[in-house]
């Protein structure tokens, strides 16, 4: 038995569930989201709680029980409170100055980085230092937190380059004479 399966998805007040079929709908005041679950697992909204169970004890069916139950857990926070990931840039002259559709990185190369922000994305600079990107789908917000990321991963000697709020990097000792 999936214990993440079996426990119930609470909603929080202003979010509301509707099922048609193997689809999921959750409407909340920051959006509505989708989920579509495979043929393996019933949904069951009674008030403000959701319950997936599988349907049957199949091996697929309890893989994809917690699975599905985290997934509609996601839906519900992202259209309740949202997801967010903090980036901090460590760098003499790097940083980053978002502009409507567009993210500015300034990151040492010879030109600077244009990063276009996909839709159901927003991006905060509150400092040239600091990047904070906001959405109601987590794993949108964590991909294009990661491509951000990608373009200067902090490096072991002197710690320059962008990382996650809170992110521990492991400095190495340089060279000695």
């Amino acid at each position: 038995m999936s214990r993440i399966g079996k426990r119930p998805v609470e909603m929080p007040g202003g979010v509301s569930a509707a099922v048609s079929g193997q689809t999921i709908e959750v409407k909340g005041p920051k959006g509505v989201r989708k989920f579509t679950a495979t043929d393996d697992i019933d949904f069951k909204v009674d008030g403000n709680v959701v319950t997936v169970s599988p349907r049957g004890q199949s091996k697929r069916a309890r893989q994809q029980w917690g699975m599905t139950r985290t997934q509609v857990q996601n839906l519900v926070t992202g259209v309740s409170e949202g997801f967010r990931k903090d980036l901090e840039i460590q760098g003499v002259g790097y940083r980053a100055q978002a502009q409507g559709k567009v993210l500015k990185l300034a990151l040492g190369y010879s030109h600077d980085v244009d990063f276009a922000i996909p839709d159901g994305v927003e991006i905060k600079t509150p400092k040239p230092t600091e990047v904070e990107i906001t959405g109601i789908d987590q794993q949108l917000v964590g991909e294009v937190a990661s491509k951000i990321r990608k373009w200067r991963k902090p490096e072991p000697y002197k710690g320059k380059g962008i990382r996650y709020k809170g992110e521990f990097v492991f400095r190495k000792e340089g060279k000695k004479k």
